[in-house]
C-alpha cells in the first residue's frame, strides 16, 4: 500500500527555513562535489552551473538600490518600473509569489487563485502562522489565468507582482497604469531567480538571500546523506483531465537536483512535465515514488492507477516507497517555503 501524507509541521519547516535550519539532524552538511555515476535507469542530480533551473538575476535585471532605499528602478522582465516607496500594498498574481513576498515578511492585500484550490494554500497557513489573521483577509482578484483588472485596481496597490508566463504577462500595460508592475520569469524551475527579482523589488535582498542559504543548507544535508548510492526520485501528479511525470526543468525537478537525488530515466527530460496514461504506469517508477492528487481527485485517473495491478507492481510500491504528497507545495506554488517543504519530505529518502 502506499504511504500516506506525511505532515512534519509546516510551521516549523517555515521557521527551519529562515534560520537555515530545516534538515531532520542526522543528516550529514557536507554536499559531494560531484554526483556518482548513475546506473542504465537513472540520470544523476548535476552541478547547480549545469542544471535547467538558473538562481540568479538574469544580467541586466534587477536594482542597483540598496535595500531600503526608495524611490528605486528595478528591471524585470516586462521593462523598468520605478518603485517610489517601500510597497505596502502589494497584489500578486502569479504562482509562487505569494510564498515569495510573505518569506520576505510582507502580507499582500489580494492575490490571484488557482482553479479548484483555495486563494491561500492550506501549507501557506501552516508556514506563516503568525499572519494568521492577514492571510484571511487577502482579498480575491481572480484567478492566475482570469485577472480581475477592475479588482486588482479597486484595492489601489502600490506594487503588483506578476510573471511573464502567465495572464498577467499579457496585460502587463494595464497592470502598469495601475501601479509600479513587476514582471518575474514564471515557470516553477526559475523560482530561485524569480525570488530574487521579488526581492530586489522589495528593498529586501538580504533577507531572500538569508532564506535560500538556508534552503541551499538544508538540500547539501540531504545530498551529504546519499552521496554514496542517491536514489532516484520520481514525481506524479494527478489532476482534472491530466496524468503527469515532472521533469529536470520543473520546480521540484530543481529542488530534488539540488538535494542531489538522482532521476527515473522517463524522467530524465528538460521540459517542466511529461503526459502519461493509465497505460504508462511503467513510467513512474523509481527507488521512491512522490505522488499527489488534486482536489479530491473525482475528475482524476487517480483511483484507476492506484488501485490497480500496474501499480501495485512497481518497484516502489512493492518496497514500500510511495508517498503521497501535497499538491500546493509540490506542484502549484514555486516559493522559499515549498521548497522547503518539498526537502523536508525527500528527507525521507536519507533516512532509509
Amino acid at each position: 500500500m502506499p504511504a500516506g501524507p506525511r505532515r512534519l509541521g509546516a510551521a516549523a519547516a517555515a521557521i527551519a527555513l529562515l534560520s537555515g535550519c530545516g534538515a531532520a539532524e542526522g543528516l550529514s552538511a557536507a554536499a559531494p562535489d560531484a554526483s556518482p555515476a548513475p546506473d542504465a535507469g537513472t540520470c544523476a542530480a548535476v552541478p547547480a552551473a549545469q542544471a535547467p533551473a538558473p538562481t540568479s538575476v538574469p544580467a541586466g535585471m534587477g536594482t542597483t538600490a540598496e535595500d531600503g532605499e526608495f524611490p528605486r528602478e528595478v528591471a524585470h522582465f516586462g521593462g523598468t518600473s520605478t518603485i517610489d516607496h517601500r510597497p505596502e500594498r502589494i497584489v500578486v498574481v502569479a504562482t509562487g509569489q505569494l510564498d515569495g513576498v510573505l518569506s520576505l515578511g510582507t502580507v499582500p492585500v489580494g492575490a490571484a487563485g488557482v482553479p479548484g484550490a483555495g486563494l491561500v494554500p492550506g501549507y501557506v497557513t501552516h508556514a506563516f502562522p503568525d499572519d494568521a489573521d492577514a492571510l484571511a483577509g487577502i482579498a480575491s482578484v481572480g484567478t492566475r489565468e482570469d485577472l480581475n483588472i477592475e479588482r486588482i485596481a479597486d484595492l489601489d496597490p502600490d506594487l503588483v507582482l506578476a510573471n511573464e508566463a502567465g495572464a498577467g504577462g499579457g496585460l502587463y500595460g494595464q497592470l502598469a497604469e495601475i501601479a509600479p508592475t513587476v514582471l518575474t520569469e514564471g515557470n516553477g524551475v526559475n523560482w530561485q531567480q524569480d525570488f530574487r527579482l521579488v526581492a530586489a523589488a522589495l528593498g529586501e535582498t538580504d533577507r531572500a538571500e538569508e532564506v535560500l542559504a538556508g534552503y541551499r543548507a538544508h538540500a547539501a544535508r540531504i545530498a551529504g546523506a546519499v552521496a554514496d548510492a542517491p536514489p532516484s526520485v520520481s514525481m506524479v501528479r494527478f489532476s482534472a483531465g491530466r496524468t503527469r511525470v515532472w521533469g529536470l526543468a520543473s520546480f521540484t525537478g530543481s529542488v530534488a537536483n539540488d538535494a542531489g537525488l538522482a532521476r527515473p530515466r522517463p524522467q530524465c527530460v528538460e521540459d517542466t512535465s511529461v503526459d502519461v496514461s493509465a497505460e504508462d504506469v511503467d513510467r513512474m517508477d523509481g527507488d521512491w515514488i512522490f505522488y499527489s492528487v488534486q482536489g479530491g481527485g473525482a475528475e482524476t485517473d487517480a483511483g484507476t492507477v492506484l488501485d490497480g495491478s500496474l501499480w501495485d507492481g512497481l518497484a516502489a510500491v512493492r518496497a514500500g516507497r510511495a508517498v503521497a504528497v501535497e499538491d500546493d507545495p509540490w506542484f502549484l506554488n514555486a516559493g522559499p517555503a515549498a521548497a522547503e517543504l518539498v526537502l523536508t519530505d525527500l528527507e525521507r529518502v536519507a533516512e532509509e
